[in-house]
């Protein structure tokens, strides 16, 4: 009796969810969704081609830039399947395998985004407090070889996680609270001690987005110690000028990262709507605004940019 209830109760299927009480405008919310997924790849793409096809964009920063571009583009191509598919066809069932891997790239992204914006603020550091030797410093293959630091630190943290996680009995529900697999969610649909997954998963969080988030901030006081020796008014605008894309581009990643971190783990009382919709700005938001941001603020690219649609 006990293997057969086991076998009853083990969930091998977990069902996604939309926004509850909202079913009649599920319709209206995937229109809403598509749009926002087809300008995000669209503008992250387009950004990657102006990069390439550019010469005089071969720079440091528009290297950065390029990374945080596939990044985004990683994110929006790990949730897409789930969360259209829940809006669009009502398609909420999700095998484990599937959940594990979508919850394994969106979290490696999630992290390998957190440290191409540490690197896009020591870019700015370096342009800003050394500037004779910004290019001897930040070269072509030294970019690269930080980016791909960035890819296995990502990769190699939450490695553990999804391959964990198989291992567990699922028995308490198979309802999940959003329309993609987050690590959070999973771990506390197991039947079986999580302790490992839950100190793990704060540990990396802390050694990876906290340390990060901490350097960012520490970048950010000597940029702003370096402007502030600047006597000529306009050179200080200009510099701080430089800075203001990357600043939007940290807070709109992790103000929404952050808040769901604490609200999953901390937060057993907050509003499940708020969580929910905190789930779709933390994935949807940045991919999206993040292009807009540096065509806008960055005038060398948008010239490009124009130039292109001139032509």
């Amino acid at each position: 009796m006990s293997a057969v209830n086991d076998t009853k109760f083990n969930y091998e299927v977990f069902l996604l969810t939309g926004i509850p009480g909202q079913g009649d405008i599920h319709l209206w919310i995937s229109i809403t969704f598509c749009l926002t997924y087809a300008i995000s790849i669209a503008g992250n793409s387009f950004i990657l081609f102006i990069i390439k096809t550019d010469l005089s964009l071969h720079e440091p920063m528009y290297m950065f830039l390029s990374m945080l571009a596939v990044t985004d583009l990683g994110l929006l191509i790990a949730s897409i399947p789930t969360i259209l598919g829940v809006f669009l066809f009502n398609s909420r069932e999700i095998s484990l395998n599937a959940c594990l891997a979508q919850l394994f790239f969106i979290h490696s992204f999630t992290f390998i985004e957190s440290s191409v914006l540490l690197l896009m603020a020591f870019d700015r550091f370096v342009a800003i407090s050394n500037p004779l030797r910004y290019a001897s410093i930040l070269t072509l293959p030294r970019i690269a070889k930080m980016g791909l630091v960035c890819v296995l630190r990502g990769v190699a943290v939450i490695l553990p996680l999804p391959i964990i996680l198989k291992w567990f009995r699922y028995c308490r529900a198979n309802v999940l609270s959003h329309s993609f697999c987050l690590h959070m969610e999973i771990m506390t649909l197991a039947c079986a001690d999580i302790t490992v997954n839950n100190i793990y998963g704060l540990i990396i969080t802390i050694i990876t987005e906290g340390l990060d988030s901490l350097l960012i901030f520490l970048s950010y006081v000597m940029i702003l110690k370096t402007v502030l020796s600047i006597t000529s008014h306009k050179e200080f605008l200009r510099a701080l000028n430089t800075c203001v894309s990357h600043f939007c581009a940290v807070l709109l990643f992790y103000t929404p990262e952050i808040s769901l971190t604490l609200m999953h783990r901390f937060g057993k009382s907050s509003s499940p709507l708020l969580q929910i919709v905190l789930g779709y700005v933390y994935l949807l938001v940045p991919p999206l605004m993040n292009p807009v941001v540096y065509s806008v603020k960055s005038k060398h690219l948008r010239s490009r940019i124009i130039r292109v649609f001139v032509k």
